[in-house]
């Protein structure tokens, strides 16, 4: 009796160890799996991060451009209002003379523009219609934008600001299917990223040693993720990495391949 209920105890003892280690298994695991969220969490908290630092970085390199095509037009406009030493002053209206002949009329002055209007674009330089594009670009009018830059490729597609005009249509297009996706038109948001991507890849295949070439492929990579084309995005991320090493979005695409290679 007495080795029956040492058995016993020994038993109960066995199961109780059991019934520990299971219940700490358990909270084992439930641990990890709560890291691997958070680990989760935090890479998506991260990815997000370094978009709106990219999206920063563009910005200010935007604004950059625009204060020196704003420099370099009031250079213009200073050299322009400097009078040269051989034109003629305005003329000055006098009274006809009293006597002998009548003084000849002056010509009458051109027309003022207003103060909203514009210069008629055949005279209009290079700097000019990209200002005036990039600036409908900045204040949100999308389809002016493209159409300024498209004026501008039209005339100088040999220009240095031909691969920046370039990349503004396709960031043109990738800000029209935002707002589209915003307002829940879906189809329009899927056609505007298709148009982005193919503008995008323009760039690269037009200016591929244009400044603006790693970030082209860059944007066009995020495009292709909002398509639902992992893949191929993924094979333009190591494209950029593989031909910019250098390009301050090299390595935001390393990043973003390792995330896509881990899914």
């Amino acid at each position: 009796m007495q080795l029956r209920s040492e058995l016993a105890a020994l038993q109960l003892s066995v199961q109780r160890a059991q019934t520990g280690a299971e219940a700490a298994s358990a909270q084992a695991t439930t641990r990890v799996r709560e890291q691997a969220v958070q680990i989760d969490q935090q890479t998506v908290t991260l990815s997000r991060r370094l978009d709106a630092l990219a999206a920063t970085l563009t910005t200010l390199t935007a604004r950059v451009e625009e204060l020196g095509t704003r420099v370099e037009a009031l250079n213009r406009q200073v050299r322009t209002a400097t009078p040269s030493p051989t034109r003629p002053g305005p003329a000055v209206s006098a009274p006809a003379p009293t006597g002998g002949t009548p003084a000849a009329p002056a010509p009458p002055a051109a027309p003022a523009l207003s103060p909203g209007a514009k210069p008629a674009t055949g005279s209009l330089g290079p700097q000019d219609i990209y200002q005036a594009a990039y600036i409908d670009f900045s204040k949100g009018s999308y389809a002016l934008a493209i159409a300024g830059f498209r004026e501008f490729l039209r005339r100088y597609p040999e220009h240095e600001l031909a691969d920046n005009s370039q990349y503004w249509i396709g960031e043109c297009n990738f800000s029209l299917a935002r707002g589209y996706a915003n307002a829940g038109q879906q189809e329009r948001y899927l056609q505007s990223l298709e148009l982005a991507v193919q503008e995008f890849k323009k760039v690269v295949a037009n200016y591929p040693r244009g400044d603006k070439a790693p970030t082209a492929l860059y944007k066009e990579a995020l495009a292709l993720l909002e398509l639902k084309q992992p893949g191929v995005a993924q094979t333009r991320l190591q494209y950029l990495v593989d031909n910019f090493p250098q390009a301050e979005e090299t390595q935001l695409a390393r990043e973003r391949l390792a995330a896509l290679k881990e899914k």
